[in-house]
């Protein structure tokens, strides 16, 4: 695939984690993860809840989802969904998307992990890693993420990594209002982080994936 869909080289490695573009292997196991459960059954952390349903129906959505995500990556918007992967295990999924890039360079962070996979700090590496290859390997100014109020984890998360408050929405959150947290995080403050915040990362296939991403 390499020679035709470039981007399916890119990997991020960190210590024992690693973010990959998604084989079909990968996103099956997924999609079968995700049917295990994502969030306690009180909780909807996603606007759009596609973790309701039968396990069978959670991971067909998994499926849809990103078998959409990759056939409408192009240079003018995408949603780059990279596995989230440990000892060869998937637990999860982190995600990074943006129109027109090359122009804004400014992208929106998005993920989850297996329920299974919550509360041991990968939220947190990830999301370090995620942002590296943003800022120094696609050469992004900004980056946004959301969460709803209720969201302590991902919020923690967020306000740990040094983002800035950029505004409350109301959304409909099956079928009631909620409120959504704005974050912003510049290539400055990213600049400047603490030693804690700066692990080693390794980009792998990154010049193949910018010529794709039109960069």
């Amino acid at each position: 695939m390499d020679d035709l869909w470039p981007i399916s080289g890119l990997r991020v490695r960190s210590g024992d984690l690693e973010l990959r573009y998604m084989d079909d292997a990968d996103v099956l196991a997924l999609a079968r993860l995700a049917a295990d459960g994502v969030h306690a059954p009180d909780a909807m952390p996603f606007v759009v809840p596609w973790t309701r349903g039968t396990p069978t129906e959670v991971a067909r959505s998994v499926l849809a989802y990103q078998w959409g995500a990759r056939s409408s990556l192009s240079p003018q918007k995408w949603n780059l969904e990279l596995a989230v992967v440990r000892a060869g295990e998937v637990l999860g999924s982190q995600a990074v998307m943006a129109s027109d890039f090359p122009v804004l360079r400014t992208a929106e962070t998005g993920s989850w992990l297996g329920l299974r996979h919550q509360g041991r700090g990968v939220g947190t590496r990830m999301r370090l890693m995620i942002l590296h290859l943003l800022f120094e390997g696609l050469g992004g100014q900004h980056a946004t993420t959301s969460a709803f109020a209720d969201n302590a984890a991902s919020t923690g998360v967020t306000r740990r990594i040094g983002y800035a408050e950029n505004g409350v929405g109301v959304v409909v959150r099956e079928g009631t209002p909620a409120q959504s947290l704005r974050y912003v995080l510049d290539r400055a403050t990213w600049d400047a982080r603490p030693p804690g915040l700066r692990p080693d990362v390794t980009l792998v296939g990154i010049e193949a994936a910018r010529e794709q991403l039109g960069l």
